[in-house]
């Protein structure tokens, strides 16, 4: 927390500066969609319903993405100078997770004040006594975000240039968490399996949670979700950063 509060500028930038950009996007993004529609409802919410979520999901959504991270974490392979990291007390895992959530939780606190400032100026749905638990889940979500990303900067131990598998991973992630649109826009049965994925936390889970449009139940399952998810991929990122190791140790970097 303490580092990133030293880069003064891009510490305003990204928690002040991209936080209101993105709101103020999202409002007339929004509002022009219903004026030029002329509907008063799509999907059964009306547009108050649909500025409050796109206000909720581009905020949490910049709370559950890594790729900065996930780059040093490759370029620290590809360079070699992972060797640094590996004698430390804190495994390469932990010392870029806590770098992480270092990072996201000081930001948080600032950036959030701007999406909760156009709440209440708009007067938009939004539950405020589930806040906490939403930015749980999100936070919780993001340790599985950094085991994907500790799984990919993994791959640099057998191949050369892979920045391009953290851009389609991003994207997948993008289309999947319901950051792009609200996934119970989507038709049956597609809409209930991408719900039931661990990545629909990311975004819909918390967002559709704050603004009413799902119950508890959801986080409920959400929080179930993304543990599997956590134990697979952490199962997955042991496995290739041991046979890693040993490519490493034989050939060096």
């Amino acid at each position: 927390m303490l580092s990133n509060l030293e880069y003064r500028l891009n510490f305003f930038v990204d928690a002040v500066v991209q936080p209101t950009l993105s709101t103020i996007v999202e409002i007339l993004l929004w509002t022009s969609i219903f004026a030029r529609s002329g509907l008063m409802t799509i999907g059964g919410f009306t547009q108050e319903y649909y500025v409050a979520y796109a206000l909720c999901a581009t905020f949490l959504s910049r709370i559950s993405s890594s790729w900065m991270y996930e780059f040093r974490m490759i370029n620290e392979i590809e360079s070699g100078t992972v060797n640094s990291l590996i004698v430390r007390p804190l495994s390469f895992y932990e010392y870029y997770l806590s770098q992480l959530l270092g990072y996201k939780f000081i930001t948080t606190i600032f950036s959030l004040i701007i999406p909760l400032t156009a709440v209440l100026i708009y007067k938009l749905p939004f539950h405020w006594d589930r806040l906490p638990i939403s930015l749980l889940l999100v936070f919780y979500y993001l340790i599985l975000v950094h085991s994907m990303s500790f799984v990919v900067s993994c791959f640099a131990f057998f191949l050369n240039r892979i920045q391009g598998i953290t851009t389609a991973k991003n994207l997948g992630l993008w289309l999947l968490s319901g950051e792009l649109f609200p996934l119970d826009l989507l038709p049956e049965p597609l809409k209930t399996i991408m719900i039931q994925l661990p990545f629909a936390n990311a975004v819909y889970v918390p967002t559709g949670y704050l603004t009413g449009r799902i119950d508890f139940s959801y986080v409920q399952r959400g929080f179930v979700s993304v543990t599997c998810g956590i134990i697979i991929v952490n199962i997955i990122g042991y496995f290739f950063w041991r046979r890693g190791l040993r490519a490493y140790v034989g050939t060096g970097a």
